[in-house]
């Protein structure tokens, strides 16, 4: 199933062209996540950079989830999973482009008690020359409202909104009065077991706390055309994602580290 291509429709397309998003029913069956959540589980624990630190000695990104990137070069299945040729095609169809390529891959589980994520646009981290770059975000379990999905500013990605903020409780607090002020509908549903959504680079969006005494347990993937070249970075963070995610690329040059390899051509 991971190779298989989705069926994806035209309105599906012109949805997350017009709004920024898109949620897809069953990407994924029950059997797939099942067998490949143990090990994104474990590897996530494993490599949680606060591990052993109780929740309340987090600050507020530490709450809001456990955050480990580039789990597909630590284990073989992990590697598997986020490869899978059926996110990459969906990611290139959406978008439009002639493929894509891997930006890096990382776990969002957001623990039991965890606080919101703030409001924040991910592109302000990318040294990207287009924006044609996108997020799978794929829960491994059914998430309800009270347990964190994803929420998603309408639109917001043709608007130019908080573009140069990072993630704080400053960017929530600006984009909540931008949301409002600019009449942007936020827009939230739980998911279904094997249900993913796409976002763009630059939509706006956010996550409400943990409210159960599960984890959120979510593995995401990030594409970015294949094509794409590297932009002179317009701030540390793209600074640093540059050296982490794309070392060997200079400004200029397609993307072609082996950090980022192709996952879709057609």
């Amino acid at each position: 199933m991971l190779d298989d291509p989705y069926p994806l429709l035209p309105d599906q397309i012109e949805h997350y062209r017009r709004e920024g998003f898109v949620h897809l029913p069953e990407v994924f069956d029950a059997a797939t996540l099942a067998a490949f959540e143990p090990t994104l589980t474990r590897l996530t624990l494993e490599n949680d950079p606060q591990r052993g630190r109780r929740l309340t000695e987090k600050d507020l990104y530490g709450q809001a989830f456990i955050q480990v990137g580039n789990l597909w070069q630590m284990d073989a299945q992990a590697r598997a999973f986020s490869f899978s040729k059926r996110l990459a095609r969906i990611a290139a169809e959406l978008m439009g482009t002639r493929g894509v390529r891997m930006y890096h891959d990382q776990a969002l589980y957001k623990e039991a008690g965890g606080g919101f994520t703030p409001w924040h646009v991910d592109q302000q981290y990318w040294p990207l020359a287009s924006p044609h770059a996108i997020t799978a975000w794929i829960p491994l379990h059914p998430v309800p409202l009270e347990q964190g999905p994803m929420a998603f500013g309408r639109r917001s990605h043709l608007r130019d909104i908080a573009r140069d903020l990072e993630i704080s409780a400053e960017s929530e607090a600006v984009i909540c009065e931008q949301v409002q002020r600019c009449g942007i509908d936020a827009y939230v549903q739980p998911y279904a077991l094997g249900e993913v959504s796409f976002h763009a680079g630059w939509t706006l969006h956010r996550a409400g706390p943990n409210e159960t005494d599960q984890p959120r347990k979510a593995h995401t993937v990030i594409y970015m055309d294949i094509d794409m070249c590297l932009a002179a970075p317009r701030n540390a963070n793209q600074e640093r994602d540059w050296r982490r995610w794309s070392p060997s690329t200079r400004v200029g040059e397609v993307m072609a580290d082996p950090l980022n390899p192709v996952l879709f051509q057609a």
